[in-house]
């Protein structure tokens, strides 16, 4: 890892770090000023900030695992340990959803008063601190992960935005009915915050080609490289959120030199990260014909060695390398 690599890794996870603990400061004032001014907007925009916390710590912690090198026992590092965490944290969201629905019914059956100006201050601490964490974590680059956690950020935003209009609804109309009203949609903010985060940590789990990439253009890519005479067993699948992996078969002329081909494989590796970001490839080099088109892509069916002819010049091998992007 370069020195500036190493630098930037450090920012960002100093700028998570304070934007997770100013974070979970906005949890426990929103959670206890709902509790003492009778609000459930508020108590559900705590319910919202709790998904900041979740991305926020997930970020933070994906940041922290890619310094752990690879072992023998985990040989891609401790990637997923983060998406295991962000599918269980999903799941705990859509309970704290049927909690806020559930009250929400019982208070528009039974309005109960709420402390409109309480609850306007607390809305508008949260909107400053988190207006303040987004700006932060928006100076620290174009990373992906913490951009993705910027997002959750600014959602906050906008749910306090909501329990601000519910609060000064109140304090104008004395309308309670309000309250479980704005609660209710914020409740909608998280459900589908959940189920982004279920949906995405189980595309990743299994080992679908990641959003963003068209394996269509990424096998065009392989196919544009000199001495490529075609591509099959082609897989592109995510190890987390942001580590992208590849591997393939290339099939090359018999005539073309171990080295050659070595050289080929390496810009290969190089167009591969430039244009999509794939930071571990493994390719593998193969003098022959291609096998049945019909068995190509069908990982179950094409699990077995080729039928190579013994050549002087290049046999069937595997080049592996991890580039970071």
């Amino acid at each position: 890892m370069s020195d500036h690599h190493h630098g930037q890794t450090e920012v960002i996870g100093g700028r998570l770090r304070l934007a997770l603990g100013l974070t979970l400061v906005i949890l426990l004032v929103e959670a206890a000023a709902g509790w003492l001014a009778h609000s459930l907007a508020l108590l559900a925009d705590a319910g919202h900030i709790l998904t900041d916390v979740v991305a926020l710590g997930l970020a933070w912690f994906a940041v922290e695992q890619a310094k752990r090198p690879a072992d023998a026992r985990r040989t891609y590092g401790y990637h997923r340990v983060g998406i295991l965490a962000a599918m269980v944290n999903g799941a705990g969201l859509i309970l704290i959803v049927a909690f806020v629905a559930v009250e929400a019914v019982r208070r528009f059956a039974s309005p109960e008063p709420v402390q409109g100006g309480l609850v306007i201050t607390a809305a508008l601490l949260a909107i400053a601190v988190n207006a303040f964490i987004a700006v932060g974590l928006r100076e620290t680059g174009g990373n992906l992960n913490v951009r993705a956690a910027m997002l959750h950020v600014l959602g906050d935003i906008g749910a306090s935005v909501g329990v601000i209009l519910a609060g000064v609804i109140i304090l104008l109309t004395g309308w309670y009915y309000a309250d479980p009203l704005i609660s209710l949609g914020i409740a909608a903010l998280i459900a589908w915050a959940a189920l982004q985060i279920v949906r995405d940590t189980g595309h990743v789990l299994l080992e679908g080609t990641p959003s963003g990439v068209d394996l269509g253009s990424v096998e065009a890519t392989i196919l544009e490289a000199d001495g490529v005479a075609s591509v099959h067993d082609l897989h592109v699948w995510s190890l987390d959120a942001q580590q992208l992996a590849l591997s393939c078969h290339v099939v090359v002329q018999e005539s073309l030199l171990t080295a050659d081909a070595e050289h080929l494989v390496r810009r290969l590796e190089q167009q591969l990260c430039d244009r999509f970001e794939i930071g571990h490839t493994t390719v593998q080099i193969e003098a022959c014909h291609p096998c049945d088109p019909a068995l190509e892509h069908s990982v179950g069916q094409h699990n077995h060695p080729h039928a190579v002819a013994p050549s002087p010049r290049v046999k069937g091998s595997e080049l592996r390398h991890e580039h970071q992007p």
